[in-house]
């Protein structure tokens, strides 16, 4: 068995992040309840209302591909798996990616739908109103698994958003099987509460089958899967279940539970909260290329903290400059 060359290698949604300034009335003439997030559904919708905004940044989004970002702005070598459709979006998707130092290989869909989309409009106040497209992303193939990619990499991780269609939920079965074999670790996040509400006997099978060996869940997510709203009682279920059990709880911090011992650590000072979006994924990142590094686990959950309250003191759902370095500041 070969030695990984990758830290991390993710699959999840390949979503192009469109953001642009709004005002209140455009808001409202487009029938938007500001703040909100809503889904569209159709190539057709997506197309009107991005063609309907105005100057815009466009960058390469999704919560595993975030996750994967962070990962790479720690100097980690990384890789994605997700697909996009051939588009100008996809195209956006591919070439930001890239230049993040993510190995990015999944070939592009013929046809529709489109390049997945967030279309996120930002009024003067600062509210963020989300449009979401999913297009292309929900139809990743077990055939566009890039098979090397999987097997060089210390830890697959994958997104629980994607469990829901059938054929990217295939394929993230073949993709654990791969790296099962290869002898790596699999990492998986539970993503939201509404994927637990629909497939909580499918995650729950991961686990009772050995699939998983590091999980991730924010608190209410851990509670739905157990059905119960006693949190110790939920850890305590799922921890049996699983090598590495990783929770996160907002301002009360974060625990991990490995080999029967709990681990905890308190959130970090801020000063304020400028935008709570990506505070999940990057918390995954630092933990992940904590372990990747072979660091303990209360080290890996300081790496996520710090991560988590970086990205929350600035808009976007990605570290900014100098998060390595007080890293390595604080810890070595």
């Amino acid at each position: 068995m070969s030695d990984p060359t990758l830290d991390i290698v993710a699959i999840g949604n390949a979503i192009v992040d469109v953001i642009a300034q709004a005002d209140d009335a455009f808001i409202a003439t487009e029938g938007l309840t500001k703040g909100s997030m809503q889904l569209l559904f159709s190539t057709e919708e997506a197309e009107a209302l991005y063609a309907k905004m105005g100057q815009a940044v466009e960058t390469s989004g999704g919560s595993a591909a975030n996750t994967i970002a962070g990962i790479a702005a720690l100097g980690g070598k990384t890789g994605f798996i997700g697909q996009v459709a051939k588009d100008q979006l996809g195209h956006v998707f591919e070439h930001d990616i890239k230049t993040l130092g993510v190995e990015y290989t999944t070939p592009a869909r013929e046809g529709e739908p489109a390049t997945a989309r967030c279309l996120i409009l930002v009024t003067p106040d600062g509210e963020r109103t989300m449009n979401t497209f999913l297009g292309a992303s929900q139809f990743l193939p077990a055939t566009a698994l890039d098979h090397e990619l999987i097997e060089k990499s210390a830890i697959l991780y994958l997104e629980g958003y994607l469990w829901d269609p059938e054929e990217p939920r295939a394929a993230m079965d073949k993709a654990i099987d791969l790296a099962k074999s290869a002898g790596r670790r699999v990492a998986f996040t539970l993503s939201d509460t509404f994927c637990v509400d629909r497939h909580r006997d499918g995650f729950l099978e991961l686990l009772e089958n050995g699939r998983i060996d590091i999980l991730f869940a924010n608190e209410d997510e851990i509670k739905s899967l157990q059905e119960t709203e006693d949190f110790d009682e939920a850890v305590a279920r799922t921890a049996a279940k699983t090598p590495l059990l990783v929770v996160t709880r907002s301002e009360k911090g974060a625990i991990a539970v490995k080999d029967g011992e709990t681990y905890k650590v308190a959130a970090e000072p801020i000063d304020r909260v400028v935008d709570a979006t990506g505070a999940g994924d990057q918390f995954a990142a630092g933990f992940l290329k904590g372990q990747a590094e072979g660091r303990s686990i209360a080290d890996s959950l300081t790496m996520g903290a710090m991560c988590a309250a970086e990205v929350i003191q600035h808009v976007g759902p990605r570290p900014e400059s100098g998060l390595r370095q007080s890293i390595d500041a604080r810890l070595g």
